[in-house]
């Protein structure tokens, strides 16, 4: 293969990453704060609220997200008769709703690792719940969560793969249409450098962050 056909190749790789860089930084722009008051609602006393956020997880973790994808796109019309929404947002849709479920369970763990002990002082030294939980209870989860979240995101590269299953031009999709074209498997061993270059960085990142917050040696 000379440099012209294999430029020829990797164009619309590089276009089709752009769509996979794009879903997987609105997933987490979205998904990492939604995912907090889940989480809250989780472990609410309020039965109605902490039943329905259940339910709600149930759902995201007991069932495949390729078939989130497909209900989100297809149900608005076959149910309520709404014209589906752009494929490209109907994925984001389904993403944010699945990976909130998970990092919402993340946050959760994180949570109810802090002692009760330091919220009874908060509360002996004047803090309010809300003080309580931003100032002195959050910072501690998020040291805490990196090692899980920093999992499940390496996981969100590897799924945005799934995004091709209602025909959206992502990355992998792209791969297999030039592989179908050309009978070859050499633009998915270059999907599966990308995937691997694109998980190394996220690696890198969520080590310094390790780093940083290390802040007991």
């Amino acid at each position: 293969m000379d440099w012209a056909s294999f430029w020829q190749m990797l164009h619309p790789m590089l276009v089709g990453c752009t769509y996979t860089i794009y879903l997987f930084f609105l997933t987490l722009l979205f998904a990492l704060p939604l995912a907090l008051p889940i989480a809250l609602g989780r472990m609410s006393r309020f039965r109605p609220l902490s039943g329905l956020v259940n339910f709600y997880l149930l759902v995201m973790r007991g069932t495949p997200l390729i078939l989130q994808i497909i209900f989100v796109y297809f149900a608005p019309y076959y149910i309520f008769k709404i014209t589906p929404a752009p494929r490209f947002t109907a994925v984001v849709i389904a993403f944010v709703l699945n990976y909130a479920a998970y990092f919402a369970e993340i946050y959760r763990g994180g949570i109810e690792s802090i002692s009760q002990g330091q919220y009874e002082a908060a509360k002996v030294l004047g803090f309010t719940r809300t003080q309580t939980f931003f100032r002195i209870i959050l910072p501690q989860v998020i040291k805490r969560i990196v090692p899980a979240t920093a999992n499940e995101v390496i996981t969100l590269v590897k799924d945005t793969a799934l995004a091709q299953t209602i025909g959206v031009a992502e990355l992998f999709r792209a791969a297999q249409t030039i592989s179908s074209a050309r009978f070859s498997v050499i633009p998915i061993f270059v999907a599966g450098v990308f995937y691997f270059v694109m998980n190394a960085v996220v690696d890198v990142v969520f080590q310094r962050i390790e780093r940083k917050l290390n802040y007991y040696h």
